[in-house]
């Protein structure tokens, strides 16, 4: 028997976990369970090209930023 994608979310939801990861998708476990991520990404999905560029460009950067932050904490 295949679940449904319903039965599907509310197993992953269950357990954690995410429906990619259930699937077989994806390693990783917590792999956009947040949903407030989750939202920003769906909304940068839409934008035309060029503006994407110039968010994941900004994001890569701060990412960046914090990670060598971090590193001499």
């Amino acid at each position: 028997m295949i679940p449904s994608i319903d039965v599907t979310k509310n197993l992953a939801k269950v357990i954690d976990t995410t429906v990619g990861y259930l699937l077989g998708e994806t390693e990783e476990v917590n792999i956009l369970k947040d949903p407030d991520i989750l939202k920003r990404l769906n909304d940068i999905v839409v934008l035309p090209d060029e503006d994407k560029s110039h968010i994941i460009y900004a994001i890569d950067n701060l990412l960046a930023s914090v990670k060598t932050t971090l590193a001499y904490k």
